[in-house]
């Protein structure tokens, strides 16, 4: 018994001791703050004393320096998603728990609250043993846990393809430089070094080491805000993001599930005041490593935002600066426009920190990636007529334009970081939003190319909706619901309309006025204006488009965008076939609710897709190929070059398969055939799937052309036409009404091939036409299609864009 109490002595004084000596250790450095924490510089340990047990948090991840491939998409600046965590003590361990917040119970009875809790899980994210106990405090060694791949960049890159890595902790430390702590937030940092076997392009074209790639992670605890924040009802109409969750609480009778819209924390100093300033104005920092001109366009876009904000009686509630030079720009207290550079064009985005408990944003942070002002100077130099005819330095208009963009994007981006989506229908309503995806709008002046309202300059009559029903801090004894309503009855008498991203979209999206990347009230009017604008600037094109002693492998690569200058807008068009027009419509707001779009309107839309389809729009002209010799050394094809299927030569006719493809692709997509059926079974006078392609098949197999040159250009698009009608036929996805006719109207085709006279190589191409039919119908399983060569890039990089995270 002696000798047993004697080693609990041993222990206890051996286990006090030891407590004892990391705290008194030569080369400890204290930091003081949110969580007090020290730093053994001798054995690089990082210690932290917790005295707040069962107290929730904040705990957010990031990467402050990233890989560079907008492909793999690990940015510098970008967000983790942001947990509420707590520590918790269980034995001899610190637990850090992340409660379940998808599932509440908002009562004041505690068994009611716990029978919740325990019917959902938790997570446990980490378990820190104790090293000393002080009192009612803690001593935990978390340098394992900053060390940690949180952000995922691992799987990341084994989600792209790009090798399996993990962490290699010997070439990897505590990024103590940045390793800070203050009152309300605590910031750790780590240089991870991952170790791997390198198999992708796009690591090993962007690390000096592919097989070692070394980032730095950002991890911070940080206080929750007061419970002073008002949390304000998501409407569907209203713009904004919001954050849900179930709440078991709820009397049966009402919805169990909640919804607030995200925002910022913005008050009025006083609220019965027509016009006041805010408590707390909404201030963003714009990176001060953003060179100029960009650097005062940036500002000068975000700046824009202030506007609406005064529209609902704020002064000077929001505004952008530079960023302070020994600020950290991953630090929760600051709203930061970062400028993040990639090998390749890519996305900007806007995230957000946001308090998963009530929605309110606490920092917001735009990514906006540097390569995209350098594709919006390609397009304008594509289209000017013969800029570097007299002198190298003719790029003011070009460089105003790209600037145009980058002050637009600006606003875009931060809007998504104050909490609002999408509006793609602005486009479609004199460009109501920056909310949309801006394609320029170019006018033809004296023959030339006019860009002075490329781009708009201002915020949008939508935009101070959203901000409205998001921000208007109302006087005392508002009835909230009845003025939010107000707000939006309003945007309905002023025509204004809201649709976001998964209406607009060009695959699937049925929307007839939300789009992506288009202009016009009507899209198929745009379109015609877009070709003739593309007709003119692909005659006035030449060697004058580049500046003297530049490969022509440069221009080359100035004509891709001009030559695909319509693809957006055909992806607008081709939308208003069979195409819908609906709200986010709620009982008693007179919206309407759902309309077909008019048969005119659809067989119009058809006709200018149809444009799309033709020899006379898709053959570049004889004159220009020459201006196209094959790629200069050290000017290699690149993904947003023209593809060739005649090895170095510039391929004309595989351009126009390209962009034959395209319009395609979106015209016969299963899911609009499967409309027109309903559509036409519903109202004899509306366009049918029959009527579409006998039009097609009019406008592009039976098309005649003079020139032996576009007479390949037309057989190529015939191709790409028939593969993909056959194509329809046997998708998966097709409702068996369209299967049956496009077999109909396969057969009614080859009839028609069959009665055709005529001779040489038409008469080849019509023989092969028909075999091609022949072989589908005989084994309908073996049929491929032969793929197009990829289109390149668009403009500015596809259809996506992130917003915050929700």
């Amino acid at each position: 018994m002696k000798k047993i109490l004697f080693l609990l002595i041993v222990t206890t004084l051996s286990f006090t001791s030891s407590a004892q000596s990391i705290l008194k250790k030569d080369g400890l450095n204290k930091y003081t703050g949110f969580f007090n924490f020290y730093h053994d510089s001798q054995e690089d340990r990082l210690y932290l004393k917790v005295d707040k047990l069962d107290k929730e948090f904040l705990y957010v991840y990031a990467l402050s320096s990233g890989v560079g491939s907008n492909d793999i998409g690990l940015d510098r600046g970008q967000l983790g998603n942001e947990q509420v965590v707590y520590f918790k003590k269980a034995g001899n361990k610190l637990l850090l728990v992340q409660p379940n917040l998808k599932f509440r119970a908002l009562t004041n009875n505690e068994l009611e609250k716990k029978s919740v809790q325990q019917a959902f899980a938790t997570s446990v994210l980490y378990g820190f043993p104790i090293k000393e106990t002080i009192n009612n405090s803690y001593l935990i060694d978390i340098t394992d846990f900053i060390m940690t791949d949180a952000h995922g960049v691992a799987a990341r890159l084994q989600q792209n393809g790009q090798g399996s890595y993990s962490v290699d902790l010997s070439k990897s430390a505590l990024a103590m430089e940045r390793t800070k702590a203050f009152p309300k937030n605590v910031i750790f940092e780590a240089l991870l070094t991952f170790n791997g076997n390198a198999k992708g392009y796009d690591i090993s074209s962007v690390s000096p080491n592919a097989n070692l790639v070394t980032v730095v992670q950002h991890k911070s605890f940080i206080e929750l805000p007061d419970n002073n924040y008002e949390k304000r009802s998501y409407d569907p109409r209203s713009g904004a993001l919001f954050t849900s969750y179930m709440d078991y609480a709820t009397p049966v009778e009402s919805s169990i599930t909640k919804r607030f819209i995200l925002r910022h924390r913005l008050e009025k100093k006083n609220p019965n005041a027509k016009v006041s300033e805010a408590v707390k104005p909404i201030i963003y920092y714009l990176d001060n490593g953003t060179p100029e001109p960009v650097r005062s366009a940036l500002l000068e876009g975000g700046k824009w935002w202030n506007q609406a904000f005064e529209a609902i009686g704020f002064k000077n509630a929001f505004q952008v600066k530079i960023l302070p030079d020994d600020a950290d720009p991953m630090d929760v207290r600051y709203n930061v426009i970062q400028w993040v550079h990639r090998s390749t064009r890519g996305w900007s985005y806007g995230g957000s920190v946001i308090d998963p408990r009530t929605g309110e944003i606490l920092k917001g942070h735009v990514s906006l990636g540097s390569l995209r002002i350098r594709q919006d100077f390609l397009i304008a130099q594509a289209l000017s007529n013969k800029p570097f005819v007299n002198s190298d330095k003719n790029t003011a208009q070009m460089l105003e334009l790209a600037l145009a963009r980058i002050r637009q994007l600006s606003a875009h981006e931060i809007g998504h970081t104050l909490g609002f989506a999408h509006n793609f229908a602005a486009s479609t309503n004199n460009r109501t939003s920056v909310m949309d995806y801006p394609h320029p709008k170019f006018s033809v002046k004296n023959g030339l190319i006019d860009f002075s309202e490329a781009y708009d300059t201002g915020i949008g009559a939508w935009d101070k909706v959203t901000v409205a029903y998001s921000y208007s801090d109302f006087p005392n004894q508002t009835n909230e619901e009845e003025a939010l309503n107000a707000i939006l009855e309003t945007a309905r008498k002023d025509g204004l309309q809201y649709i976001s991203d998964s209406d607009a979209r060009p695959q699937g999206g049925a929307h007839a006025y939300a789009h992506l990347w288009d202009n016009g009230a009507l899209a198929s009017d745009e379109l015609n204006h877009v070709l003739k604008l593309r007709a003119i600037a692909i005659d006035n094109f030449s060697v004058h488009n580049i500046r003297s002693y530049e490969p022509y492998s440069v221009l080359e690569d100035v004509f891709v965008p001009l030559y695909f200058f319509h693809r957006y807008q055909t992806e607008a068009s081709v939308k208003l076939i069979a195409g819908l027009n609906y709200n986010y419509a709620v009982k008693g707001d007179q919206q309407e609710v759902l309309s077909t779009v008019a048969p005119e309107v659809q067989r119009n839309a058809l006709k200018a897709v149809l444009n799309t389809l033709s020899a006379n729009t898709l053959a570049i002209p004889k004159e220009k190929l020459s201006l196209f010799p094959p790629r200069a050394t050290g000017y290699w094809r690149t993904r947003e070059s023209f593809k060739s299927n005649m090895g170095v030569a510039f391929d004309p006719l595989s351009a126009s398969s390209t962009a034959s493809e395209m319009t395609l692709k979106l015209l016969l997509h299963p899911q609009r055939m499967a409309r027109l059926i309903q559509q036409s079974s519903l109202d004899d006078k509306q366009l049918s799937l029959e009527e579409l392609l006998d039009r097609l098949f009019k406008e592009t197999i039976f098309m005649k052309n003079t020139s032996n040159y576009r007479k390949e250009v037309q057989n190529t698009i015939n191709y790409n036409t028939l593969n993909h009608v056959i194509q329809l036929a046997q998708n998966e996805d097709v409702i068996p009404q369209v299967r049956a006719i496009v077999k109909h109207e396969l057969k009614k085709l080859k009839t028609q091939l069959e009665a055709k006279k005529a001779s040489g190589v038409e008469a080849i191409y019509i023989a092969d036409y028909i075999e091609i039919i022949d072989s589908y119908f005989k084994n309908p399983s073996s049929f491929k299609v032969i793929d197009a060569p990829k289109i390149p890039d668009g403009s500015p990089i596809g259809t996506s864009c992130f917003q915050p995270n929700n």
